[in-house]
């Protein structure tokens, strides 16, 4: 996918996130809880994924190159009434993707990554808000799944970008070699995956042998990096000790 082609699916992910949050909301009170985040209700899924938006747009609006102080920007003021609020994410979501859509993607901004574009925070925002419309929806009921491509690049992102830079935020375990296959069950591709001290070593649609596979859809395997879905959730093959392990070699943040 590229920044074009990310723009759609960002606009629709975000009015899927809303009509998730107006159905639960619509429920009452208690606010239904979010049961992959512990400790957490809709309304602080609203607040977070609303708050990060925001703080993008400060980075992007104005084109900052280095890391933000929090304590220099100025936010507005989140409301407390649920349905002001899903008002508040909407258009905050709105602004982003307006922001997207006039930069482009190669525009010069501060990311924590090495990829330092406004096409690192698209791809970035697209994964994190497809990942929090699953969680609000299954706040009510049966999520729905992930977009396909959005799947397949969520896994290529997590497994490229995200896991090299939560090795670096931590100090898990060296890598000894442990090697790992992530195949689709919905289309042609794998993603093999060698742990080797502190490098994470990625070998596209190799056949080579490895400890572990774990197939599923796209949706499903994206779902089980971002622990959405347990190990259980996946067809495994090989040493089937070593996919929980991932998360010790890979810490979530």
């Amino acid at each position: 996918m590229d920044h074009v082609e990310r723009l759609a699916p960002f606009r629709t992910e975000a009015a899927a996130f809303e009509k998730a949050v107006r159905r639960a909301f619509d429920l009452g009170e208690p606010v239904p809880a979010v049961p992959a985040c512990p400790g957490w209700t809709v309304t602080d899924l609203v607040r977070h994924l609303g708050g990060v938006h925001r703080y993008l747009a400060c980075v992007l609006r104005e084109r900052l190159t280095v890391p933000p102080d929090p304590a220099g920007l100025t936010l507005p003021e989140v409301p407390g009434d649920p349905e002001a609020l899903t008002d508040w994410f909407a258009q905050g979501a709105r602004e982003l993707a307006e922001l997207f859509d006039e930069l482009g993607p190669d525009t010069a901004v501060w990311t924590w990554s090495a990829q330092q574009t406004t096409g690192f925070w698209l791809r970035m925002q697209l994964i994190e808000l497809a990942v929090h419309r699953w969680d609000a929806e299954s706040a009510t009921g049966t999520p729905g799944r992930l977009d396909q491509d959005v799947a397949a690049d969520a896994v290529t992102q997590t497994i490229e970008v995200m896991a090299p830079a939560r090795r670096g935020w931590q100090q898990p375990p060296p890598g000894t070699g442990e090697r790992y296959r992530f195949r689709r069950t919905d289309g042609p591709q794998s993603w093999t995956v060698v742990l080797s001290g502190d490098e994470v070593l990625l070998d596209p649609d190799s056949t080579a042998p490895v400890d572990v596979e774990a197939a599923g859809t796209a949706s499903d395997l994206a779902l089980f990096l971002w622990r959405r879905l347990p190990p259980t959730a996946l067809h495994v093959t090989g040493d089937a000790a070593l996919l929980p392990y991932w998360f010790t070699l890979v810490p979530p943040v």
